[in-house]
């Protein structure tokens, strides 16, 4: 389906329709503070924003706003399209057991094939005037679920990049049953860094370790499959909304992030 080009141009809510249902998304395009900084936004990298299991809510509207503000054009997608295509939570216990009830519906093929269809639409979104033009860097950042969803998407041979923020559960299974998301690494021929802190207790000892040795295994040299933790980071450290927030970690993150966006 062809995007209109004022579609593209502004910040807010749009429809992606590329796959089996419409996935009620956030679009940042690229600017604001990177133009008055007389940065030339990127043009050929797109970046996917994964949310937690809060939905699309504020405070990952405000992540992709950020990135665009970097220079790259973001999109937030939800996760729970089928059960809850406009959920937007809060951080209360209430909300927390309302989206993990969503999370526990949710499946992997779905995750995928939504993915998918997000990346097609950026592609369309973006599509260069010059039929020679490099093609698309995509680079997937997911947080929470968002980040054990990322680490599915890094399988996909469209992504280029991806950040897994704390995605717990990698180690035990995947989305609606299967075995552990961490056999699927040697799928994943682009870059992918995981960070987890050391106080998540989504993320114990046990399975910070797994994460590490199997991302050691497939990639010995750790260049394009990275780990890092982070310390006294708690769950959630780097959203600004949530009391397990961590100035520190999160600014660690970002720059990791960021140094990524602009390599």
């Amino acid at each position: 389906m062809p995007i209109s080009e004022s579609a593209t141009n502004q910040t807010g809510w749009c429809i992606v329709s590329q796959g089996p249902v419409p996935l009620r998304s956030w679009w940042a395009p690229a600017g604001g503070s990177a133009q008055t900084a007389g940065r030339t936004p990127s043009s050929r990298k797109a970046v996917l924003v994964l949310p937690e299991v809060f939905g699309v809510n504020g405070w990952v509207r405000s992540v992709a706003d950020r990135i665009a503000a970097l220079g790259v054009p973001a999109l937030a997608m939800p996760l729970f399209a089928r059960t809850a295509p406009d959920l937007e939570l809060d951080y209360t216990a209430e909300a927390l057991a309302e989206g993990r009830r969503h999370k526990d519906a949710c499946s992997t093929e779905q995750i995928l094939t939504d993915v998918k269809a997000a990346i097609t639409w950026l592609e369309a979104a973006l599509k260069p005037a010059e039929a020679a033009a490099a093609p698309l860097e995509i680079t997937v950042v997911g947080f929470c679920f968002g980040g054990h969803a990322a680490l599915l998407a890094a399988s996909l041979p469209e992504v280029s990049h991806t950040f897994d923020f704390y995605g717990a559960g990698v180690v035990q299974g995947r989305p609606g049953g299967g075995a552990p998301s961490l056999d699927l690494l040697p799928q994943v021929h682009g870059q992918l860094t995981c960070l987890c802190g050391t106080a998540d207790p989504l993320i114990p000892e046990a399975d910070r370790r797994a994460i590490a040795a199997a991302l050691a295994s497939a990639d010995p040299s750790g260049e394009r499959l990275r780990y890092e933790e982070l310390a006294a980071a708690d769950h959630g450290f780097m959203c600004e909304a949530r009391d397990s927030f961590d100035a520190a970690a999160s600014q660690r993150g970002w720059q990791l992030l960021r140094e990524s966006l602009q390599a």
